[in-house]
């Protein structure tokens, strides 16, 4: 009997697009939450929205489909309960709404000029320079590798594409060259510790430029709400304030590593050879990389306000207008063309995910749910009797460390740091709140450390099987809570010192 239900279900997940198991959890959960009666405080429209969004990100978590595809079942979803609206055609307005956002779109922009990197070979090229140079040791080969991630990351708002699609290719063919492999069980030689200065650099730059990764004018927008607009971060701003933790985190990463999880080769003077002939190979720098080049100047000259600065405020753009304006350079240039846009799937599948998600947030505060959420939260710290600094701690950890059940960092921004973020909000003393919000800021991309599954570049460099998931999991906790000490230290006196609290 076992057998041939074994059978039966073996022969439904051949025919049908989604895993069977997690789609029956999400369902039976998604059946007990439309089941179980509305909380008080909330309409019974609010809580179906609430049971879809926590269905979809349980679904997510669990991988049960893509999750594009996942993000058009939920606008469908919403569209069919209108539970934003009294009427249909009202339902998928609001379903559809956040597809015309901008931060939205300065996310799917920037990922289309961020494909001439690879295209021109200039993504490449800066990272066999920096090899050239810093490559006699593995540890310099770390820092080679990170100067890299740091070097792209202002102009690469998906931290996938950066870390998983441009630095761990000049990764494995690096540990490669010294036959570390595995395949051959020589994984440890130099490949497992590359793999995770590649891992841990990633994450570190994600969190040190707005367009680092793409949930963070995302984050942006939170904290603005928060403070009813009094503390936004430009561009600049938040560059300014992760500079000086960043680059210390970024710092000490490498040799970090090198206690956490120690090369076998230690002395690599064959990589500048390997750099230097593959520079070779190359040959000089080409056209479009020169266009690239000018691309990334323009673009980052944009974004820092420096024309606003030296003509006046009339002369300030938008950061979705200046991401439009450089993706228009490329085009017209001929660095890429109309089919390297259309056949950006990344692009394309963030605009749906991204958007739905974003969409299902906002809906969620206007129906109510995140004030309901945020109250409970802040009536339960209120009633324990908890200081104020005691409970801004607790919520940077839970909202870090509950990352371990999030497969995808803008889900969990979606679905927590809103609600966190009014609770502090309401319990912080107004003089030390810049330096709370400053410290989620910085949590929303440390905890993308911790799993395997944790951000988009987290299974590209797993799965390339250097790096053990223990060792994986063990370096993730460890690299998370050091670098939340070096933020709230180093990090603390920094604001305080640039006069933000």
């Amino acid at each position: 009997m076992i057998r041939r239900l074994q059978v039966a279900l073996a022969d439904i997940q051949k025919r049908v697009s989604f895993r069977l198991i997690p789609a029956l959890v999400c369902a039976v959960f998604l059946a007990a939450m439309l089941l179980a009666p509305t909380p008080g405080g909330l309409t019974d429209k609010a809580w179906t929205l609430l049971a879809l969004f926590l269905a979809t990100i349980l679904a997510i978590i669990l991988k049960v489909m893509p999750i594009g595809v996942l993000a058009m079942m939920a606008i469908t979803a919403v569209a069919v309960t209108q539970v934003t609206s009294t009427s249909s055609k009202g339902a998928i307005s609001d379903a559809l709404s956040s597809l015309s956002n901008p931060l939205i779109w300065l996310i799917v922009v920037a990922v289309l000029v961020s494909r001439g990197l690879k295209k021109t070979g200039l993504g490449k090229r800066i990272g066999l320079l920096f090899i050239s140079a810093l490559g006699r040791r593995t540890l310099g080969i770390g820092y080679g590798l990170a100067v890299c991630e740091l070097v792209l990351a202002p102009f690469t708002p998906s931290n996938t594409a950066r870390g998983g699609g441009i630095v761990h290719p000049i990764m494995r063919s690096i540990a490669a060259a010294f036959d570390s492999d595995p395949g051959k069980g020589t994984e440890r030689k130099m490949g497992t510790y590359l793999s995770l200065v590649n891992m841990h650099a990633n994450t570190i730059t994600s969190g040190m430029f707005v367009t680092a990764t793409a949930p963070n004018p995302l984050v942006v927008d939170y904290v603005a709400r928060v403070t009813d607009q009094s503390f936004k971060l430009s561009w600049t701003t938040w560059a300014l304030c992760m500079l000086l933790p960043g680059l210390l985190c970024l710092m000490l990463m490498p040799l970090l590593m090198m206690w956490l999880s120690p090369p076998q080769v230690k002395a690599t003077p064959d990589a500048i050879g390997y750099a230097k002939t593959e520079l070779k190979n190359m040959g000089p720098i080409s056209a479009g990389e020169k266009v690239m080049l000018g691309t990334f100047a323009t673009l980052l000259i944009l974004w820092a306000d420096v024309p606003a600065a030296i003509f006046g405020p009339a002369f300030t753009l938008d950061p979705t207008v200046v991401a439009f304006i450089g993706l228009s350079i490329l085009i017209i240039t001929g660095t890429i063309n109309w089919d390297d846009v259309l056949s950006e799937k990344s692009a394309w599948d963030t605009l749906i995910w991204f958007g739905a998600l974003v969409m299902m947030a906002e809906q969620l505060n206007r129906a109510g749910v995140i004030q309901w959420f945020s109250t409970g939260l802040q009536n339960g710290i209120v009633s324990s009797g908890m200081e104020w600094y005691w409970a801004a701690t607790l919520l940077v950890l839970l909202f870090v460390f509950s990352h371990y059940f999030f497969a995808s960092t803008t889900a969990h921004i979606s679905a927590m740091m809103l609600a966190f973020l009014g609770v502090g909000a309401a319990l912080v003393p107004p003089e030390y709140l810049v330096p709370f919000l400053l410290m989620m800021v910085a949590g929303s991309t440390i905890m993308m450390t911790l799993t395997h599954y944790a951000t988009g570049t987290s299974p590209i460099i797993f799965g390339s099987g250097y790096v053990p998931l223990g060792t994986w999991w063990r370096v993730g906790f460890t690299m998370c809570v050091i670098e939340l000490v070096i933020y709230a230290t180093v990090g603390m006196l920094w604001w305080r010192l640039l006069g933000f609290w």
